[in-house]
Parts: structure tokens; C-alpha cells; sequence
């Protein structure tokens, strides 16, 4: 017998694979680039290319452009470039299955900011969840052994201030509508990402510019199809499937850059994942007691 939701849960998960394999692609893009581009300068077209990207959509949904909240955006977008920036690099120096892995933990940051912006109430089980990926964390970083490397501490850095910003995309919801939110944070990042790329301008040649260009489409759709799905399924049900891009990037590095998946990353990536399934889990649950909304609280990847 089929229910009324299982059409549904079905469009919202194939929005989320597809979100998944956009996300996945531009990553392996984002590597591409890096090997004769600077990171600032990829983060400026990944944001002037996305926002070309976005503007059919949003005229098509005529999203409202009035708001009272700019200084807000302008911090926002501030931080969220900060996490581009981070993420970024750390996609093109560490491998590509460690950078992914590593960005996961985002939720476990989210599930704290919460507790210190917003003042959530987070019972025991939740941050034993916290805890468990936070060792999940550490088997993929293995601080004090020889495989540490520096640059899975900008990995972190990222998935904190991919946290932070999902804590103000929360707190912007309440007032604005989210394809504005969307508007204005991208408006915001154009500027700031163009201004730090001018001190390492290298112009792209020849196929460059068609990496650059998927970097942006692949980033600005995967954000829609993320978006699209959280609201027509739950966030416990879909995260799983966002999941999937780490085998897609591991398998990418394999076959593109000679890459070796670390079963240390294995193990870690396994733990964190399942901590997030259950916080995710929580969400939705108690979400659905106080009769609101379920969070959509794994942060948009790339913000």
C-alpha cells in the first residue's frame, strides 16, 4: 500500500542526491582548479558564477527583496565567506576524502552554537552524540601522531563557521523568506570575495573557465536542491543520503589524483556520520513535540 508520503519522501530524497552529487562535483572541481588558481580567486567566481546561476531562480520565484536586516547579512556573509575561504583550501591541500570527511562534523558545531546563540536546551543524549563525533573528528585528525597534518585544523575551522552561519540563516528565517536570504548573501559575497582575490589575480586560461563555471552552477544548485528537500522531507531521513558524496569524492580522488582513502578516515567518517544521524534524529523529534518546524540544521554546505 502506498501512502501519501511516500511520493513525496521520494522527491525529497532524489533532490537531496542530486544536491549530494552537485555538491560532490564541484569539490572535485574546486581541486581541479586549485592545482593553477588561488583559492581566493576560485571562492570570487565560485560566487560571481553562482549568482548568475541563482538570478533566473529567483526572478522566476519573485523573491522579495525588502528587508531590515542588512547588518545582519553583511555578517553573515561575512562568516560564511570565511568558511568558503577555509573549505576551499582545505579541499585543494588535504585529500579530497579527508576534506569532506572532516566537514561533516559542521552539525556537532551547530548542536553547541545553538545551545550558546539561541539558548536550545540540549539533554545528555545529544551530547553524547556531540562526543562521539568529536572522536570521530579526532581518528580522521590524529592530533600528536605522524600523520597530523595543519591543514585538517582549517578543515575544522570551516565546519565551525559553517556552523555559526547556520545559527544566523536560522535566525534570519524568522523574518525573511529564504530565496532573500539566499538574494542578499550572495550580493554580500560577490564584493568580499573579489576584494582579496585582486592581491593574487591570475586571469584563467583556456579550460579554467569551464571549471570555474560548474564551480559555481554545481555550488548554487546543490544549495536549491539541498534547500528544496529539507522542505518537502525530514532532515534524520535525509541526511544519510547526503553522505553519499564522500564515496563519489573518494572514488574521484582515487581515479583523478591517485589518492588513497586512510582507513583512519574510514573509521572517523563512520562515527561522525552516525553522531549526526542521531542529532539530526533528536531534531526532528522533539521538533515535531513542540508542534514547530524541524531545523534544517545541517548548515547548507559551502556556507
Amino acid at each position: 500500500m502506498v501512502t501519501a508520503g511516500q511520493p513525496r519522501f521520494a522527491r525529497a530524497a532524489a533532490l537531496m542526491l542530486a544536491s549530494t552529487i552537485s555538491f560532490a562535483l564541484m569539490a572535485v572541481m574546486i581541486r581541479v582548479a586549485s592545482a593553477t588558481l588561488p583559492t581566493f580567486e576560485i571562492a570570487f567566481f565560485r560566487n560571481a558564477f553562482g549568482l548568475l546561476a541563482l538570478l533566473p531562480v529567483l526572478l522566476h520565484g519573485r523573491a522579495p527583496l525588502r528587508t531590515r536586516q542588512l547588518p545582519r547579512y553583511l555578517v553573515r556573509s561575512v562568516i560564511g565567506m570565511g568558511s568558503m575561504l577555509c573549505g576551499f583550501w582545505a579541499i585543494g591541500n588535504l585529500p579530497l576524502s579527508q576534506a569532506i570527511s572532516l566537514s561533516y562534523s559542521s552539525p556537532l558545531f551547530v548542536t553547541i552554537a545553538a545551545v550558546v546563540w539561541l539558548g536550545e536546551q540540549v539533554r545528555w543524549r545529544r551530547w553524547a552524540a556531540v562526543i562521539v563525533g568529536f572522536i570521530g573528528v579526532l581518528v580522521i585528525v590524529r592530533p600528536g601522531s605522524s600523520g597530523f597534518t595543519a591543514a585538517s585544523l582549517v578543515a575544522i575551522l570551516a565546519a565551525v563557521l559553517t556552523a555559526v552561519v547556520a545559527i544566523q540563516i536560522k535566525q534570519l528565517s524568522r523574518v525573511d523568506p529564504a530565496d532573500t536570504i539566499v538574494f542578499y548573501t550572495y550580493l554580500f559575497w560577490v564584493p568580499l570575495s573579489l576584494l582579496p582575490a585582486l592581491f593574487v589575480w591570475q586571469w584563467p586560461h583556456g579550460i579554467a573557465w569551464l571549471w570555474l563555471a560548474s564551480i559555481g552552477v554545481l555550488g548554487t544548485g546543490g544549495q536549491v536542491l539541498w534547500t528544496r528537500a529539507l522542505r518537502l522531507g525530514d532532515v534524520s531521513a535525509l541526511t544519510p543520503i547526503s553522505f553519499m558524496q564522500l564515496p563519489i569524492v573518494a572514488v574521484a580522488g582515487y581515479l583523478l589524483f591517485a589518492e588513497r582513502i586512510s582507513h583512519w578516515t574510514l573509521v572517523g567518517a563512520a562515527i561522525i556520520f552516525a553522531a549526526n544521524a542521531y542529532i539530526a534524529h533528536r531534531e526532528v523529534s522533539l521538533a515535531r513535540v513542540a508542534a514547530t518546524s524541524a531545523p534544517s540544521q545541517a548548515a547548507i554546505p559551502g556556507e
